[in-house]
C-alpha cells in the first residue's frame, strides 16, 4: 500500500540565507515522502522568489504577513509565535520545521517540532561584540530563544562549531544536532581561466561580514575587487566601501553569472553559522580565501586557504598569489568543487528525512 506523503510545515523568511536552504531542502524532500507548505515570515518574497517555487512540485507558498522575529520587537514576535501555532493546526500538518526557533516559545504544538538554527541575535552579539553584555533591547529575543529551543522536540544546527556555540550561549543541556546545509550546484561550469577579480557575497551591512577588513584588503589589491549583496540592513543601517566595487543586490541569475567567471571568493567574516555564499561559490570551483574562523575550519579544511579575520594585508597578499597564479588557482578552484559535492540539497534532504521520521516514531511512541 502506498503510504500518503507527510505534510511539513516550514517557516522561511525571504531576506537572507534561509530561503534558498528551505525552498532547496522542500524540493529535495518530495522523493522522500514530504509535501512541504512553506510559511513566509517577514517581508513577501521577491517575484523571482515566487516563481521559483510555482514551478516546484510538492511545494505549496503561504504568505502569512507576520514579522520577522530578528527584525520586530517582542509583542509583535510573539504574536507571530501563536500564529504560526494556528497556522498548523489550521494546516494539518504532520510535522513542524521552525527556521527560527524562538517562534516556538510558550506554545505548544499537536505534532512534532523541529527547530533548525541558522543564527539569532543573542550568538550574533556573542560574536561581534564578546566583551560586551547583551543590549538590554535584545534580551527579550533571548528569552523567547532559550525558551523555543527548550520546546522543541529536536534542535538541529548547520555546523558543529555552530551548535557548541548555541549550546554555551544558551546552557543547553543537550548539544544540537548537526546537519550541514545544501546547496545546488550549477549544470554547467566554466573550465577556462576565471576572471582577475576578486570577489565577496552577503549581507554586507551586518557587522560581522567584516567589510572594513574586505575594503581595507581592496586598498592593497592590484585587481578589481568587487562586493554584492546590501550595504543597508532592512533596519537602516548602512555600511560604505571607498575601495570595493560596489554591485548592489543581484538577484539568482546574475550571482550565477558572476560565480561563473570564476573570481576568487573572499569572506573575512568574524562568525558563520554556515555560510551559503562560500558554498554556492566552490560550486562554481572559484578559489577560498576565507577568515579563519571555526566554521570555515569545519567545513573547508584543506579546499580553502585561510587568512585571519582581522588581517587586510593578509587577505590583499593571499588573493594576489593566486591571481597571479594560474596553476594554483586552478587547484584551489578544483578542490573547493570537489568539498561542494558534500553539501547537496539531496544529502541535506535525506539527512533531514531521518530526523524527521525520527520524531515522528517518537511521538506515536509515547
Amino acid at each position: 500500500m502506498v503510504q500518503p506523503p507527510v505534510r511539513l510545515l516550514m517557516t522561511v523568511d525571504a531576506v537572507g540565507g534561509v530561503w534558498q536552504y528551505a525552498t532547496e531542502l522542500a524540493c529535495a524532500l518530495r522523493p522522500h515522502g514530504f509535501e512541504t507548505v512553506l510559511a513566509v515570515i517577514g517581508p513577501p518574497p521577491s517575484s523571482e522568489q515566487r516563481s521559483a517555487i510555482e514551478r516546484a512540485k510538492g511545494i505549496r507558498l503561504l504568505e502569512t504577513g507576520l514579522p520577522l522575529d530578528w527584525l520586530s520587537e517582542a509583542a509583535s514576535t510573539r504574536h507571530a509565535a501563536a500564529e504560526v501555532a494556528a497556522i498548523v493546526r489550521r494546516e494539518g500538518a504532520d510535522l513542524v520545521h521552525l527556521n527560527s526557533p524562538a517562534l516556538a516559545a510558550g506554545q505548544s504544538y499537536p505534532v512534532p517540532l523541529i527547530g533548525v538554527a541558522h543564527g539569532c541575535l543573542a550568538t550574533w552579539w556573542d560574536a561581534a561584540r564578546p566583551r560586551e553584555p547583551l543590549d538590554p533591547a535584545f534580551r527579550w529575543h533571548r528569552d523567547m530563544m532559550a525558551q523555543g529551543l527548550r520546546t522543541c522536540d529536536r534542535v538541529i544546527t548547520p555546523s558543529a562549531s555552530f551548535a557548541r556555540t548555541l549550546q554555551r550561549v544558551f546552557t543547553l543541556p543537550v548539544s544540537p544536532q548537526v546537519v550541514h546545509n545544501g546547496r545546488a550546484l550549477p549544470k554547467r561550469v566554466r573550465a577556462v581561466a576565471g576572471t582577475n577579480a576578486a570577489f565577496t557575497a552577503g549581507r554586507l551591512w551586518d557587522e560581522v561580514k567584516n567589510l572594513r577588513t574586505l575594503d581595507a584588503a581592496a586598498a592593497l589589491l592590484s585587481f578589481p575587487f568587487l562586493a554584492a549583496g546590501e550595504a543597508t540592513a532592512p533596519h537602516g543601517e548602512t555600511r560604505t566601501a571607498e575601495h570595493l566595487t560596489l554591485l548592489g543586490q543581484l538577484d539568482g541569475q546574475a550571482l550565477s553569472a558572476r560565480l561563473e567567471q570564476r573570481p576568487v571568493f573572499v569572506s573575512a567574516a568574524t562568525f558563520e553559522p554556515f555560510g551559503l555564499a562560500v558554498l554556492e561559490a566552490a560550486g562554481a570551483r572559484c578559489p577560498l580565501v576565507l577568515s579563519d574562523i571555526p566554521t570555515f575550519r569545519e567545513l573547508w579544511d584543506g579546499a580553502a586557504v585561510f587568512v585571519d579575520p582581522f588581517d587586510a594585508a593578509g587577505f590583499a597578499r593571499t588573493t594576489e598569489d593566486i591571481l597571479r597564479d594560474q596553476d594554483k588557482r586552478d587547484a584551489l578552484g578544483e578542490a573547493a568543487y570537489e568539498r561542494a559535492l558534500r553539501f547537496t540539497p539531496e544529502r541535506l534532504a535525506c539527512a533531514m528525512a531521518e530526523h524527521y521520521r525520527d520524531v515522528l516514531a517518537a511521538r506515536l511512541a509515547a
